[in-house]
């Protein structure tokens, strides 16, 4: 199985934040910022602002789903801040 990342990137013009995984995130953020990707179209430019890498893509759309759930900015913010996510998938 591939290894997979959540990313988070923030917006140079709005100053929002967006969550992603991928097992490519330096070949994701290019395509946010060339307009591949609808959710993040014409609000760029993007810059990468942290990643994790975990075992499988899977665990890492799961972590990337639990995060967006929580919508909160202050918890993007800390996970930038400490350099990781605290988070762990249920049963794992």
């Amino acid at each position: 199985m591939e290894q997979g990342f959540v990313y988070i990137i923030q917006s140079q013009t709005s100053n929002n934040y967006y969550t992603g995984s991928s097992e490519n995130p330096t070949k994701r953020l290019s395509e946010h910022n060339r307009g591949k990707v609808k959710s993040t179209r014409n609000k760029g430019p993007w810059i990468l602002k942290f990643t994790q890498g975990f075992p499988t893509i899977k665990e890492a759309k799961q972590i990337e789903y639990m995060i967006k759930k929580l919508k909160r900015r202050d918890y993007l913010e800390r996970i930038i801040q400490d350099g990781y996510i605290k988070m762990k998938i249920n049963g794992l």
